[in-house]
């Protein structure tokens, strides 16, 4: 069972700005300040997310492939998480909207943070 994921970020103190708005909107909020200048977040059901300073002091790259998703109650919630992230200054990869077979009921929306890191927002199921 995954237990947290990470992203860097070149732009810490906006970052922040940007996951503290975004994550609120889904019980997510500050749990620590990270020693790279980054903060990590927590769910009450205890997930994690961090955005993070590389520890190597290299700049922060988005991995190629790699993709983050918050599982959301609801398409309605999905639109608006994917909303609030462009608000933010985030770039949009993918308007919501149903993917795969339309009996399978799986609505996404997907989008690029501040830093240019891919992550989605999904809800599974008819509504």
């Amino acid at each position: 069972m995954l237990n947290y994921a990470t992203v860097g970020s070149n732009r810490l103190e906006d970052a922040k700005h940007f996951y503290d708005e975004l994550l609120g909107m889904i019980g997510m909020t500050p749990m620590i300040e990270h020693a790279t200048g980054g903060r990590i977040y927590s769910s009450p059901d205890g997930r994690l997310f961090g955005m993070l300073g590389p520890f190597d002091g290299r700049p922060a790259t988005p991995g190629n492939g790699s993709m983050f998703g918050f599982m959301l109650d609801s398409r309605e919630t999905v639109r608006a998480f994917h909303a609030k992230a462009l608000e933010l200054g985030g770039t949009c990869e993918g308007e919501p909207g149903l993917r795969g077979p339309e009996e399978a009921g799986n609505f996404a929306a997907y989008f690029r943070d501040l830093d240019g890191n891919k992550l989605c927002a999904i809800s599974f199921g008819a509504g």
